[in-house]
This record gives structure tokens, C-alpha cells and sequence, in this order.
């Protein structure tokens, strides 16, 4: 095999031409028998392994810098720098990271796993060279719907002003996760699709090198360039920012992509290399459903096919359910995506009420500023975005939404541990920044008809901003029986005993139950409070709660730092209030990658481990 040949960075330069294509052929191969048995981001990665390569035999690893946007798409250059042996631990606790991670390799300059960044990255590593006078080559790899980033904009920007080389290589498949939106989808689909000005360039280059004097003809007429390409090409975007633009190119025709990185390292100033690649290149389930192959469990190689079916419904499903009736009753009630129709279970109200669903690409901040002028203009928006996401919109929530008491809803998916995606993808501090926000309430679900009374109340009775967080993967359908109505700050108390009061917080509420069963086991007597808001607390009920028991212990998903613990020692304190308080949560770090099941009992977040700590906890009390 030519790939066993890839054991450390620059191993490619070393492989002979005519083989190269059957590299190619055994990443692929490689890369689908693998994600095959642990899952990841397979139709983005599948579609860039020529580019890749052709980035590693032009570029010179790790003294030059490669950033990779977002990356998810990185694979093949973890396989080209080293590392294949470690793809059987692929976004396992401890194993191979799904997204570059400096800690893992020389060849990761940049951590990164949020779209849109790379450029302004790249940019500052470009300066950085310079002002320390040091000769390496730095490029930033950035998909087409990363570009529907405002981030972008501000870096193309700042990058226009650079003297020295710096390169942007536009990956272009028509995709985000799901199909791109808006003008620049379309000004790069027009560059796709008009080959005038690309196809008489290369011919009038070719006919002149024929011909007595051609190459000094060229020069001169080069500078006529840019008045031919406003003609045949109008509006040359990149050009016109002054940065040099090549392509587009063909992202499978390696040779040619070899020799314009070339050129590009020439450059003296910024230039964009634009590249045409195909989601899921190679593999027709992924080319067919690049949507779904974007970041899939593992699957049947021949069919696609998950190898383990969904056997109930998760949170999106329910939140897309519930969406898709209230936009029957209330004609007022619209969607906002960031790029996630999909993800987020709003395929279904896009279908049903196309009018009232927006997708505004990659771009959350806009998202949240959009949507508090959609609420002053008399709509309801609920716009659904992950919960690592929402963070890119903070300024924007403060100072858009809740500055003016807006009827936006937010409704945040994959709250809590996420689990593969890692440390860029854990949804663990939107509890923190959303409850030091004035006028937002904040709202988390014990089980998936609490989900569905949330989000009815949110639309129909919130005084104003509200945020409802539910977390990844199946809906929690036990208690059933315990449906309370929704009113705002009011918490359910779903067993009222004494000693020890649980306050759980969504989806701890869960945990609490299997950690009360284990203190009844003991004898001990123990109140089990599902707190659904986390903003306003309801002060009544703990204020009762810290008059009555031994000990009080919260239970969230999230940060200890500024968390629901955080609020309720606040609030005890200015109680007067003096019970003793446990803080259940997630510690002040970053959680890496792995099963959410085996990163809880990492964190000491699973029922075993609370059982342990709250009986310590008590024997002390009693001492």
C-alpha cells in the first residue's frame, strides 16, 4: 500500500508521481472503512483529501502554517502528518481529536472547531512572522459557507492591507452543512458556472506561448487583466479588495492545484485560491446525502445506512414537532436557522411555512440581531442553534434583545455535554452568560413534554426574551405523570420529603431520580425539586427548601463557574439563609472529546458519583 509509505509530515513529497492518485484512492478508502465503525465528519473530509495533498506537497509542515477553518475536514492531513494509527480512537476519551488540536501534533498550528476564524488566525500568525522576521509560507483553508461569516469580512479586510504573501484557499463544494444561502452562495456559483473568463485566459495564454515573442506579449497585456476579467467576470470581489485571486480551480486535478499554490507563494500580498471539491467525493451515499454524512454515527459501508436505528425520539425531534403545530395557531410565530435547517428539527417548518423560515447561513450574531428586528416588527421568532454556537451572538443578545425586552425565543439544542465534537462543541456555559443577562429567562426541561409546554409557553405568555435548553440525542420520557402547568419562575417539586433536597436542574433532573433511589436505598429522607427555570429562581420554594433540610444540593450540566449552584447560593445568601450547599457540576475546564455517558463519570456528573459525594457529605454534617 503506498499509504503505509505516510508515517510523519512531508513522507508525501516522497511518494512518486504516478502514485499519488493511488494515495488518494486509499485515504478515501481508509477514511470510510473507519468512520465507518466510530462515525465523524465524513462527506466534508471525503471531499478535500486531493486538496490536502496538494497543500502538503506544496507546503512544508510543521515550518509552514496551515489553519484549517472550522476543521472538521482536517483527516487527511491528520493521516499525512502521522497519524493514521490513531483513527481508531477518532473522537474517543483520550484518542484522536475530530478537529486540529495543537496539543496532538506540530502540524496543528490552530485550534479550531467554530466556522469563520480562520482567516483572521492565519492573518495574525502572517504578521506575527513578519514582525519577528522569520521566511515560513501561511495559508488558511476556508469553505464557501464558513464565507457567510461576518468574521470573514472584517479579516478580508484587515488582510487587503498586507505586503507580504499570505494565502486563502477558498474550498468551494456549495455547502455548509446544508446547502449555502444567500449572495455570496450565488456570486460563487456565478465564478463556478462562467468559464469565459477562465477558458479565454488559458486559451489566448496558450496560443501566445506558440507564437514568436509570446511570453513578452503576456506581460504586457497582463496588465489589461483586471479590465477583462469586470467584463467577462463583473464585480470581482476579491480583486477589487485588492487581493489577488486565482481560479476557480479543479479541487481533483492535483498537478494543477500543485502549481498554483506555487504561484501563490510567489504572491507578495494576499491572494485567494479558489477551489471547486465535491462533498462526499467518492462514496455516492455521502455524494447523494452530504448533509447527512456530515458528521454521521457509524455506518453500513455498502448502504449508508446507520448501523444502529433511532429508537425514540430525541430533543430536535420533539422541538420540530411542537414548532410545526404552533405555526398553525399562531400565524405570527417564524424559524431562524445559522446554517442548520437539519440539526436543529426545523426541516419540517421549512417545508410546512417556507415564508416564515429564514436561513441566514453561518452567521449567529446577525441571526440574533435579525431576530429582534423580526420581534419589532410584530413576529415571534425562535431561533434554534446549538448551544456552543450561541456564544458567537452574545454581544447581540445583551445588547439587542434583552437592552429592549424582546420577544425572541431561543431555543438551544445540544446544551450540556455533546460528547465526540469535543471541547469546541460542549454546550457548557450557556447558563452562565444567558442568567447575568437582564430581562432573559432561562428555562430547561425535566423530560420531552415539559420540552413541548416550554416552548407553547415561551411563544404565547414569555414577558420577553426566553431561552428553553434541552440537550443531544434521546428525549427523557419518564415522568410522565408529573406535567405541572408552566408559570414563570415556578418550580415543580416532584417528591417532598426532608434532610436533603435535590434541585435539578433539565436534564440532571433525570440523574437526581436514579441518585434519590440510591439515598432511599440507605433510608435517608430526600425532596426532589425539578427546577425548570433557572432564571428567575423560584425563591418561595427555596427558601422552604433551606428551612427544612440538612443540606441542599444542585445538579446542572454546565460550568460550576456562574451556573445554576452559583445562582442559588446567591440567592440563598441574600436570604440569610445559612444551609449547607452542595454545587453538583461540571468543573472550570474545557471537556474533552468522548461518550457523554463516559465523560460524565469523568466529571463526577453520573448518579454513582453524586451518591458518593452528597453520603460524604452527610456523614461530615453528622460528625
Amino acid at each position: 500500500m503506498v499509504l503505509e509509505k505516510i508515517n510523519q509530515e512531508n513522507d508525501i513529497k516522497k511518494i512518486p508521481k504516478e502514485e499519488l492518485p493511488v494515495l488518494a484512492q486509499e485515504i478515501r478508502s481508509f477514511l470510510i472503512e473507519k468512520l465507518s465503525v466510530t462515525g465523524g465528519h465524513l462527506a466534508s473530509n471525503l471531499g478535500v483529501i486531493e486538496l490536502t495533498m496538494a497543500l502538503h506537497l506544496t507546503f512544508t509542515l510543521p515550518e509552514d502554517k496551515i489553519v484549517w477553518d472550522v476543521g472538521h475536514q482536517s483527516y487527511t492531513h491528520k493521516i499525512l502528518t502521522g497519524r493514521r494509527e490513531g483513527f481508531d480512537s477518532l473522537r474517543k476519551l483520550g484518542g484522536l481529536s475530530g478537529f486540529p488540536k495543537r496539543e496532538e501534533s506540530e502540524c496543528d498550528v490552530f485550534d479550531t472547531g467554530h466556522s469563520s476564524t480562520s482567516i483572521s488566525a492565519a492573518l495574525g500568525i502572517a504578521r506575527a512572522r513578519d514582525l519577528m522576521h522569520e521566511d515560513y509560507h501561511v495559508a488558511a483553508v476556508i469553505g464557501d459557507g464558513s464565507f457567510t461569516g461576518g468574521m470573514v469580512y472584517e479579516a478580508l479586510n484587515n488582510a487587503s492591507q498586507l505586503k507580504t504573501n499570505f494565502i486563502i484557499v477558498l474550498n468551494d463544494n456549495g455547502m455548509s452543512i446544508s446547502e449555502n444561502v444567500g449572495g455570496l452562495s450565488s456570486y460563487l456559483s456565478s465564478i463556478r458556472t462562467n468559464e469565459a473568463y477562465t477558458s479565454l485566459k488559458k486559451a489566448t495564454e496558450d496560443a501566445l506561448r506558440h507564437s514568436g515573442g509570446g511570453e513578452a506579449v503576456i506581460r504586457r497585456i497582463r496588465g489589461m487583466k483586471n479590465n477583462l476579467k469586470s467584463i467577462l467576470l463583473p464585480g470581482s470581489f476579491f480583486e477589487q479588495l485588492g487581493i489577488k485571486y486565482f481560479g476557480p480551480i479543479d479541487g481533483y486535478n492535483l498537478e494543477r492545484m500543485v502549481t498554483v499554490f506555487q504561484n501563490a507563494q510567489k504572491v507578495e500580498g494576499p491572494v485567494v485560491v479558489h477551489v471547486l471539491t465535491k462533498k462526499g467525493k467518492g462514496y455516492s451515499p455521502a455524494e447523494r446525502m452530504p448533509a447527512r454524512f456530515h458528521g454521521t454515527g457509524p455506518f453500513e459501508i455498502e448502504t449508508g445506512l446507520p448501523a444502529k436505528k433511532k429508537e425514540k425520539a430525541d430533543w430536535s425531534d420533539i422541538f420540530s414537532t411542537v414548532m410545526c403545530k404552533e405555526g398553525k395557531k399562531t400565524p405570527n410565530l417564524c424559524a431562524v436557522t445559522a446554517a442548520m435547517p437539519d440539526g436543529t428539527g426545523l426541516k419540517r417548518f421549512r417545508g410546512m411555512y417556507p415564508d416564515r423560515f429564514f436561513d441566514v447561513g453561518i452567521a449567529e450574531a446577525h441571526a440574533v440581531t435579525f431576530c429582534a428586528g423580526l420581534a419589532v416588527g410584530g413576529m415571534i421568532p425562535v431561533f434554534a442553534v446549538y448551544s456552543s454556537f450561541l456564544q458567537r451572538g452574545f454581544d447581540q443578545i445583551v445588547h439587542d434583545v434583552c437592552l429592549q425586552n424582546l420577544h425572541v425565543i431561543f431555543a438551544i439544542d445540544r446544551a450540556g455535554l455533546v460528547g465526540a465534537d469535543g471541547e469546541t462543541h460542549q454546550g457548557i456555559f450557556d447558563l452562565s452568560y444567558l442568567t447575568m443577562i437582564p430581562n432573559m429567562t432561562v428555562m430547561a426541561p425535566k423530560n420531552k413534554w415539559e420540552l413541548a409546554d416550554m416552548l407553547k409557553w415561551a411563544v404565547r405568555r414569555a414577558p420577553g426574551p426566553a431561552a428553553i435548553r434541552y440537550p443531544r440525542g434521546r428525549a427523557y420520557d419518564g415522568l410522565e405523570d408529573f406535567r405541572a402547568p408552566i408559570r414563570l419562575g415556578k418550580w415543580e417539586i416532584l417528591y417532598d420529603e426532608s434532610d436533603i433536597c435535590l434541585l435539578a436542574a433539565g436534564s440532571m433532573v433525570e440523574t437526581a431520580l436514579q441518585v434519590r433511589a440510591m439515598l432511599k436505598m440507605e433510608g435517608a429522607n430526600c425532596t426532589l425539586v425539578n427546577c425548570r427555570f433557572i432564571k428567575p429562581l423560584d425563591e418561595k420554594v427555596l427558601r422552604e427548601a433551606a428551612q427544612s433540610h440538612l443540606l441542599i444540593v444542585t445538579l446542572e450540566e454546565n460550568v460550576i463557574s456562574g451556573g445554576f449552584g452559583s445562582q442559588v447560593l446567591s440567592s440563598l445568601n441574600a436570604m440569610g439563609e445559612t444551609v449547607p450547599v452542595e454545587c453538583v457540576a461540571l468543573p472550570d475546564a474545557y471537556i474533552e472529546a468522548g461518550s457523554v455517558d463516559l465523560l460524565k463519570q469523568e466529571t463526577a456528573l453520573d448518579a454513582e458519583s453524586i451518591y458518593k459525594r452528597i453520603r460524604t457529605r452527610m456523614i461530615g454534617l453528622y460528625v
